[in-house]
C-alpha cells in the first residue's frame, strides 16, 4: 500500500465503559454515564458516544448549541475550542425533532482532511438534548501551518506527479508521443489549486491540495485526481482519483454502440399514450413503455427532458431533474466541468423517440425519477443533498469517439457512458443510476473518503441503494439468487450472472478474501473490497426486511459514518443505528452475525496472512521503489509519529542484523533507493528541486551527486563506481544521467529533449543500458541502447518494430533484458533478451504467447528475471493484480511454459520488485492493507 495508507486503515475499535460517578470539573453532580465509549483511534476523542441524555445549551442555532455541548464536556471530547476549531456543515433534520450536526475539524485555521465529528440532538419545545456523537477529531495535530511552498510549485509537482504515474502503468505510447511532441500531452493535465489542507497522520502534515483534471496523454481515459503536495517540501503524500465510477474498470467489447432492434409497437403505444395525457413517456432500452416528467421549452419550441415537479421551486432558483443530450462528447470533456453547448434531450412531442431511447436518455430520465423518489418517500431526503438541489444527468458519453462502458458522479452530476455492442448506455440499469445518485447522497451526508476501506464503503453503500431501488421497482425478492446481482440489466446478449459487474450475494466477499493493493489500483480496492461490506448489508436485507434495513443503513450513513471511516466503523454505525430505532434483541443478533458472517470484526486485519518474510513492516509511503543487491536492501519509510519524512532505510537481505538509517532528517523526503551491497543512492525530494544523494552501507558522509530543479523519475540504480537514473525536464520530457560514484562531475546525459528522450535506464559491470526515442529526418527511431561507460562505445542492442513501445530494462554480468510491446491493442508484453552486442534476441515470455503477461517492471539478477506483470483481464479480481513471476535468466525461451512461475502466492498487489542474490526476490507487499517490505528466497512456483 503507497500514500496514506496508514492513514485510511481501520485498526480495531475497543468498546469501554465510563467510570461511574465521575467528577464533573465545574463540580455539579455528574451526568448519567454514557451507555457505550468507543475510544478513537490515535486521538484522545471518543470515536462514538451512544446511550446518553444530556442537555445541550439553550437558544441559538444547532451548530452552536452542539459546539457549546462539546465545550461544556471537555473532559470526555478533549476538544478545548470548539467554536474555533469546529466550523459547521449544513444541519439534517428528521421527524420528532432530531438534528444532526456536523463538524469540520481545523487545525489553526486550516482543514482537516477527515476530521469530521457529528453530533446528534432531539429538539423539542425550544430545547434540545444530546442523544450521541461520534466522529474523527485529531487531538495530536501540532503542525505549523505556514507553506514553505507556493501555490505554483504545488501545481507543477502535482501535474508532474499524476503523469508520471500515468506512465508508470503502461510504457509510453509510442504513436502519443510522435503526436504529441511532449507539449500537447503535458497540455492535457490542468492542475487547480485548491487550499490548504493538514493530512492528519501524527502531529500532522500541512499540505497544498491540488485537482489535476484532463485526459491520459496515451489512452485518452478520463482523469481526475486529487493531490496533496506536502507543503513544505514540495513531495505529494497523497493522491488518489476523484471519478466515482460504477466499475472498476471501462468495460468494453468489441464494435461500436448498437441499438436493440425494433421496438415500434412499443412506440406506437407509447405516442398514444403520451398524446391522451399531460405527461411524457418514452420507451426504455428493455422495451417497456414508461411516463417521463417533461417541460415544454418555449425557447427551443420542444419538448424536453426536464422534470420540475419533484424538488420545491419557492425560492425560484428553476431546480429540476434534467437529462442532457451529451453523445458528442469525450468523457475527457466532461469530467468535473460542464460541457459547454449541450441541451436537455428534445422532442417534437410528447412521445420521446427511438433516438432518446437508444441514447439511454429515457432509463436515465425515468430511472432518476425512481432513485429521487425513493430517498424522498423512504427516508424524507429532498434530493441529493438532502435541500432540494438540481440533479443532471449526461447520457451518450464517448471515449473519444469510442465505446465507454462506465458511468460515474463526478461530484456535481452524473455521467454515463455510451454502451457497445453487447452493454447498453450504462443507464440501462436502475441498479447503476441508483449507485451513482447515491454516491450523491454519500458527498452530501458521511463524505467518505474514496480511497481504501472508506472508498469501498462509499461504493458499498452506492451498490446496496442501487439494488434496493431496482429489487423495489421490480418486485424482486429479496431472498432471489440474483437479487444481490449489480449491472446485470446492462448486456444485450449475456445472461444477467454473466453480464453483472457484481454480486452481493457472492460467498468469497469476506474480510479473508480481502485485497490490499495502493490507491494507483482501483483507489486502493473501492470495487475490489467494496462486496465485503455491502454483502454484509444484503444478507441483514434479507434477514430483517428491506423496509427496516434500508433506514438502519440509511440512519448509518447520515447520522453516523464521518469521511474516514472504514469497515470496522461501519459495522459499529449500523449497530448503534439499529438500538436508537428500538430494533429488536434478535434482529440486533442478526446484524451481528451478518457481519460476523463477512468477517467484518475489530482486528479483522490482523488475520490476513502471506506467505512471504517480512523485513520492514508498515513503510507508510507513497510512491517510492525498493532496491536491493549484493544480499542488502534499501527502502524508504515513514515513522507514524510524523516526525520525519520519509527516510532511506537499508538491511540484510536475509532479515539478520537491524536496519541502519542511511538518509539524514533534513525535512525532505528522501525515496526511491538503490543499492549494490556497498553503496546507497536515493533522490531527495525538497522545495528547490531533486538532489541524488549517496552514502557507503559502512558508514561515513552523505554525499551530493546531482541536482535537478524538477522531478526524477524512480528508475535509480547503482553498480560500483556507476549511477544512472531518469529525469524529466519540462513537459515530461525524459532524459538519462550516468556519472562516476568517485566523481560526479564525469557525467554524461542522454535525452531530455522534444526530439531525443532516454528513459528506463539500468547499470551493471560497468555498463548502463536504456531506452531512447529519437528523431532523425522527421522520422522518429526507437531503440534499446547499450553504453560501456569506461570506453564509451555505444551499442544500439534492438530497433524497435513500428507501432512498438519500449519499457523498462534489466541488465546482469552477462545480457541485457528487457520488456516491449509490439501490438498495443492486445494488453500484453513481451520480456525479451540479448547478448550485449545484440546477438541472440530471444522472448522468454512471448507476446503472443497463450496467457501472455501484462508486465510494466522487470529486475535481474544473475540466475532470474523477476517481472511485476498482470494478467490481461476486463476487471479487477486477485489473479489480475499485480503479481510477481520469475524466469531463469539463462533459460531458453522454449522452456517457459515450464519456468515461468509465480515468486509469491499473496492476495493483494507485490510491487516494486527487486532481485536479490540468486532467485532471492524483495518487494513492497499490500496483502494486509499496509506496505511491507518482504522476500521470498525462492518462488513458490504455483498458486491457485
Amino acid at each position: 500500500m503507497t500514500g496514506a495508507a496508514a492513514l485510511i486503515s481501520v485498526a480495531a475499535l475497543v468498546v469501554s465503559a465510563a467510570p461511574a460517578g465521575a467528577a464533573d470539573p465545574a463540580g455539579q453532580a455528574p451526568p448519567p454515564s454514557p451507555g457505550e465509549v468507543i475510544p478513537g483511534q490515535d486521538t484522545a476523542t471518543p470515536a462514538l458516544v451512544r446511550g446518553i441524555r444530556e442537555q445541550a445549551p439553550a437558544g441559538g442555532s444547532a451548530a452552536t448549541a452542539a459546539r457549546g455541548y462539546l465545550e461544556s464536556k471537555e473532559s470526555r471530547y478533549r476538544i478545548e475550542e470548539p467554536a474555533r476549531d469546529l466550523v459547521p456543515l449544513p444541519t439534517a433534520t428528521g421527524a420528532g425533532g432530531q438534528e444532526t450536526v456536523r463538524l469540520q475539524q481545523k487545525h489553526r485555521g486550516v482543514p482537516v482532511l477527515g476530521g469530521q465529528y457529528v453530533v446528534r440532538m432531539e429538539r423539542k419545545n425550544g430545547e434540545r438534548v444530546v442523544t450521541g456523537t461520534s466522529g474523527k477529531y485529531f487531538t495530536a495535530l501540532r503542525t505549523a501551518t505556514e507553506p514553505g511552498i507556493g501555490e505554483d510549485l504545488a501545481v507543477e509537482r502535482a501535474v508532474d506527479a499524476v503523469r508520471d504515474d500515468l506512465n508508470k502503468r503502461r510504457f509510453p505510447q509510442r504513436a502519443a508521443e510522435e503526436r504529441d511532441d511532449g507539449e500537447a500531452g503535458a497540455a492535457k493535465l490542468k492542475g487547480t489549486f485548491r487550499g490548504l489542507v493538514v493530512l492528519p497522520t501524527g502531529p500532522g502534515v500541512l499540505t497544498r491540495h491540488v485537482t489535476v483534471r484532463g485526459s491520459d496523454p496515451a489512452s485518452g481515459e478520463p482523469v481526475l485526481r486529487e493531490v496533496y503536495i506536502d507543503a513544505r517540501a514540495g513531495y505529494p503524500v497523497l493522491t488518489y482519483s476523484g471519478i466515482k465510477t460504477f466499475g472498476g474498470a471501462a468495460r468494453s467489447t468489441a464494435g461500436n454502440a448498437t441499438g436493440t432492434g425494433t421496438r415500434s409497437a412499443a412506440k406506437a403505444k407509447a405516442k398514444a399514450e403520451a398524446e391522451a395525457g399531460e405527461k411524457g413517456s418514452g420507451v426504455k432500452l428493455d422495451g417497456r413503455s414508461v411516463a417521463l416528467d417533461v417541460e415544454r421549452d418555449t425557447w427551443r419550441e420542444q419538448y424536453v427532458l426536464r422534470d420540475t415537479t419533484r424538488i420545491p421551486d419557492e425560492e425560484g432558483y428553476g431546480r429540476t431533474l434534467s437529462t442532457w443530450d451529451a453523445r458528442d462528447r469525450s468523457v475527457g470533456e466532461v469530467i468535473g466541468q460542464w460541457p459547454p453547448g449541450i441541451q436537455e434531450f428534445g422532442s417534437p412531442d410528447l412521445a420521446f423517440g427511438g433516438d432518446a431511447t437508444e441514447a439511454g436518455a429515457v432509463d436515465a430520465h425515468w430511472g432518476g425519477a425512481q432513485v429521487f423518489d425513493y430517498f424522498k418517500d423512504k427516508h424524507g431526503r429532498t434530493s441529493l443533498d438532502g435541500h432540494g438541489m438540481t440533479v443532471n444527468s449526461l447520457v451518450g458519453v464517448t471515449n473519444g469517439g469510442q465505446p465507454y462502458v462506465n458511468a460515474f458522479w463526478d461530484g456535481q452530476k452524473m455521467v454515463y457512458g455510451n454502451g457497445d455492442a453487447e452493454y447498453k448506455p450504462l443507464s440501462a440499469g436502475l441498479d447503476v443510476v441508483g449507485h451513482e445518485m447515491t454516491h450523491g447522497v454519500v458527498e452530501h451526508t458521511a463524505a467518505l473518503v474514496y480511497a481504501g476501506q472508506s472508498g469501498a464503503m462509499n461504493e458499498a453503500i452506492a451498490d446496496y441503494f442501487g439494488n434496493a431501488i431496482e429489487t423495489e421497482a421490480y418486485q424482486i425478492p429479496t431472498d432471489d439468487p440474483d437479487s444481490g446481482l449489480v449491472g446485470d440489466r446492462l448486456c444485450r446478449t449475456k445472461t444477467p450472472r454473466e453480464c453483472a459487474f457484481r454480486d452481493l450475494n457472492d460467498g468469497r466477499n469476506t474480510a479473508k478474501h480481502f485485497l490490499g493493493v495502493g490507491f494507483g489500483t482501483d483507489n486502493g480496492g473501492v470495487h475490489l473490497n467494496s462486496t465485503i461490506f455491502a454483502g454484509a448489508l444484503w444478507d441483514a436485507r434479507e434477514d430483517l426486511g428491506a423496509t427496516l434495513t434500508d433506514k438502519l443503513v440509511y440512519r448509518a450513513l447520515t447520522q453516523y459514518l464521518t469521511p474516514l471511516d472504514g469497515f470496522t466503523e461501519g459495522r459499529a454505525a449500523v449497530l448503534a443505528a439499529a438500538e436508537d430505532l428500538g430494533v429488536t434483541a434478535a434482529d440486533q443478533k442478526a446484524l451481528q452475525r451478518a457481519f460476523n458472517a463477512h468477517g467484518i470484526v475489530p482486528g479483522w486485519e490482523l488475520a490476513l496472512g502471506v506467505d512471504s518474510d517480512t523485513l520492514l513492516d508498515r513503510v507508510n509511503t507513497y510512491d517510492t521503489r525498493l532496491g536491493a543487491g549484493g544480499g542488502w536492501w534499501a527502502a524508504s519509510k515513514s515513522n507514524e509519529e510524523g516526525s520525519e519524512p520519509y527516510s532511506v532505510w537499508a538491511g540484510r537481505a536475509d532479515g539478520t542484523g537491524s536496519p541502519k538509517l542511511m538518509s539524514p532528517n533534513d525535512g525532505r523526503y528522501h525515496v526511491n533507493p538503490a543499492t549494490d551491497g556497498k553503496t546507497v543512492v536515493w533522490q531527495a525530494v525538497g522545495p528547490t528541486g531533486t538532489e541524488i544523494l549517496a552514502r557507503p552501507l559502512a558508514g561515513g558522509p552523505v554525499k551530493k551527486l546531482a541536482q535537478h530543479s524538477r522531478g526524477v523519475g524512480d528508475a535509480v540504480s547503482v553498480d560500483g563506481d556507476v549511477v544512472t537514473y531518469q529525469y524529466y525536464n519540462h513537459g515530461g520530457r525524459r532524459g538519462v544521467v550516468y556519472l562516476s560514484l568517485r566523481d560526479p562531475a564525469n557525467r554524461t546525459s542522454v535525452g531530455g529533449g522534444t526530439y531525443h528522450q532516454a528513459y528506463f535506464p539500468s547499470a551493471s559491470d560497468g555498463k548502463v543500458v536504456y531506452q531512447e526515442m529519437k528523431r532523425v529526418r522527421a522520422v522518429y527511431e526507437w531503440s534499446t541502447v547499450l553504453v560501456d561507460v569506461a570506453t564509451g562505445e555505444r551499442t544500439r542492442i534492438q530497433s524497435a518494430a513500428p507501432g512498438a513501445s519500449l519499457g523498462p530494462t534489466g541488465i546482469n554480468g552477462k545480457k541485457v533484458f528487457w520488456l516491449v510491446d509490439e501490438n498495443g491493442a492486445d494488453s500484453a508484453t513481451a520480456l525479451r533478451r540479448a547478448d550485449f552486442d545484440g546477438s541472440g534476441v530471444a522472448d522468454l515470455s512471448p507476446e503472443t504467447r497463450p496467457h501472455p503477461l501484462n508486465a510494466y517492471d522487470l529486475t535481474v539478477s544473475g540466475d532470474a528475471v523477476t517481472v511485476g506483470a498482470r494478467l490481461p483481464d476486463t476487471e479487477y479480481r486477485n489473479e489480475t493484480l499485480a503479481k510477481l513471476w520469475q524466469f531463469a535468466a539463462d533459460g531458453s525461451p522454449k522452456d517457459d511454459a515450464t519456468r515461468r512461475g509465480r515468486v509469491s502466492c499473496n492476495r493483494g498487489e507485490q510491487l516494486s520488485a527487486a532481485a536479490g542474490v540468486g532467485s532471492r526476490v524483495l518487494w513492497l507487499d499490500a496483502t494486509t492493507g499496509v506496505s511491507d517490505v518482504v522476500t521470498r528466497a525462492r518462488p513458490t512456483g504455483r498458486c491457485g
